[in-house]
C-alpha cells in the first residue's frame, strides 16, 4: 500500500511565541539568542533572515548584519509549552505521529483517504492548530518522510502542499541539493566541486559512486534523492526515558557524596541524550531510605541535554526531597518526556565558548569512551572511595586520613578535566 505521510513545522517556532506574547515584535527583523555578543543566534525572523541572519550564528556577527534587530534572550520553558500544546491537537487526531523536535512532527495517515481526503483532512488539522494555538505552521504530504519534509521548506511560510507519487521525481529535480536531509556544508561544497547543484544532477549519478565518494551515507543520500525512504513514522510516547540508580553497599547519610554521585549520573545521561539527538522535558530523582521507604519527586523544564542546566535541577530535586535525614540506601535519576532534537535549542542560554566546550567533550567522548572527560571531582572521589573501601584492611590511622581526603574533596567544585 503506498504511504501517505505528513511533515508538519512550526514557523519560526521561537519566534513567533515571542510575538504571541509580544504584539510589538510582529514584522519586525527577530533575533532569539544570547544578549552578548560572544552569545550565538539560536532562531531569527524572516524579516531578519533577508540581512543573511541564520541560526548558529555568532550573535556580534548577526548584530552587524541586521543592526535594527529585536534581540531577544528566549525563555525555553514557554517554547516547550506551546510545543506541547501542539502534540496534544495531533495526538488527538492522527493515528500515528512521531515528534521529531520541539517544532516538527511526522504522521502516518496511511489509508485515511479511503474516508477523507488526506489533503484536505492534513489542512483541516493545520488550521485547527492555527486558530487554538495562534502559531503559523507548515506541512508537506507525500509518500514517505523526505519528500514530506523537503515539500515543506517548499510550502514555508505558513501554508501546505502534497507531492503524490507520480510527480516525486518532478517535483525533486529542480531543487537544490541543500534541500536534502543529511546534506550538510561539507557535503553540500564536495557535491559542487563535482558540479552537482540540483537534485535532478545528483539522481543520474550511479549509486555505487556515491558510496564510493560518501560511503554508506552516500548510498543514504542517493536513495534520498531519487525519493526513496522507507524509514517508518516511529509512534511518540511521552513515556520514553532514561536513568540510572545506585544501590550502596553500606547506607550513608553523605550529603555532599550524595550529590557528587548525582552529578555524576546526570553527565553521563546527558551526554548519552546528546549522542543520541535527543532532549528532555522532565527530571525525576528518587531516593530510598534505609528501612526501604521510596520517594521520588519530578519537574518539568524546557527542553534540554546540557549538563550545566540538568544538574542544578537534580541537586534542587535532591534537597526538596530528602527531609528526613534518614541513612539512604539508594539513588537515582531519571530523564523522561524525550523527543528527538539537538543542544542547538538551548544557544540563546549559552555563549559560543560553551557550546564549542560541549562539542569538544562529546567528540573526545565518542572517540575515547563515555569516561574519557568526566568532572575532576568525580575522578578523583571515585579513586579516594575504591581506596577506602579497603580500610579494614589498613591501619585505623591510615583508614582515617583517607576518610578525611574523601570529605575534603566532597567539599570541592573543579571544572572539567581529562
Amino acid at each position: 500500500m503506498e504511504r501517505s505521510i505528513v511533515h508538519m513545522d512550526l514557523d519560526t517556532f521561537f519566534v513567533s511565541v515571542e510575538r504571541l506574547q509580544n504584539s510589538k515584535l510582529t514584522g519586525r527583523p527577530v533575533i532569539i539568542g544570547g544578549a552578548s555578543d560572544r552569545g550565538v543566534v539560536a532562531s531569527c525572523s524572516y524579516e531578519a533572515r533577508r540581512f543573511g541572519v541564520h541560526s548558529a550564528m555568532p550573535m556580534k556577527m548577526a548584530r552587524a548584519l541586521c543592526s535594527e534587530a529585536v534581540i531577544v534572550r528566549g525563555d525555553m520553558d514557554s517554547y516547550s509549552r506551546y510545543s506541547k500544546l501542539v502534540t496534544e491537537i495531533i495526538a488527538e487526531k492522527a493515528p500515528v505521529y512521531e515528534k521529531a523536535s520541539i517544532d516538527e512532527h511526522y504522521l502516518d495517515i496511511s489509508g485515511m483517504d479511503r474516508f477523507f481526503g488526506c489533503m484536505q483532512w492534513t489542512g483541516e488539522l493545520r488550521e485547527r492548530i492555527i486558530r487554538e494555538t495562534g502559531l503559523p505552521i507548515s506541512f508537506g504530504l507525500s509518500v514517505n518522510k523526505t519528500v514530506s519534509k523537503i515539500a515543506t521548506g517548499e510550502a514555508k511560510p505558513n501554508g501546505g502542499i502534497e507531492v503524490p507519487h507520480p510527480t516525486v521525481p518532478g517535483f525533486l529535480s529542480p531543487l537544490s541539493i541543500r534541500k536534502i536531509p543529511m546534506i550538510g556544508n561539507k557535503t553540500y561544497h564536495l557535491l559542487r566541486s563535482m558540479g552537482i547543484s540540483s537534485i535532478g544532477t545528483l539522481r543520474m549519478i550511479p549509486a555505487e559512486m556515491m558510496e564510493g565518494l560518501l560511503g554508506k551515507n552516500g548510498t543514504v543520500i542517493w536513495k534520498k534523492a531519487n525519493g526513496i525512504d522507507p524509514t517508518p513514522v516511529m509512534q511518540y510516547s511521552e513515556r520514553k526515558s532514561i536513568g540510572a540508580e545506585r544501590t550502596f553497599d553500606r547506607d550513608t547519610m553523605d550529603v555532599n557524596g550524595l550529590k557528587d554521585l548525582l552529578v555524576s549520573m546526570v553527565e553521563k545521561l546527558t551526554f548519552q541524550l546528546r549522542k543520541e539527538e535527543k532532549l528532555t522535558s522532565c527530571i525525576t530523582v528518587k531516593i530510598r531510605y534505609s528501612n526501604f521507604d521510596t520517594h521520588t519527586l519530578q519537574q518539568r523544564i524546557g527542553y534540554t541535554s546540557f549538563d550545566h542546566v540538568l544538574i542544578p535541577a537534580a541537586k534542587e530535586l535532591f534537597d526538596r526531597i530528602y527531609q528526613r535525614r534518614m541513612l539512604i540506601r539508594l539513588i537515582g535519576v531519571r530523564f523522561s518526556g524525550l523527543i528527538r532534537g539537538v543542544q542547538q535549542l538551548n544557544l540563546f542560554e549559552d555563549t559560543s565558548e560553551m557550546v564549542r566546550l560541549y562539542l569538544t567533550m562529546d567528540t573526545l567522548r565518542k572517540r575515547f569512551g563515555s569516561g574519557a572527560v568526566r568532572r575532576a571531582s568525580g575522578i578523583q572521589l571515585r579513586e579516594l572511595e575504591e581506596k577506602a573501601s579497603h580500610e579494614d584492611k589498613e591501619s585505623e590511622e591510615d583508614a582515617a586520613a583517607r576518610r578525611q581526603q574523601v570529605d575534603n574533596l566532597k567539599n570541592r567544585r573543579w571544572g572539567y578535566w581529562r
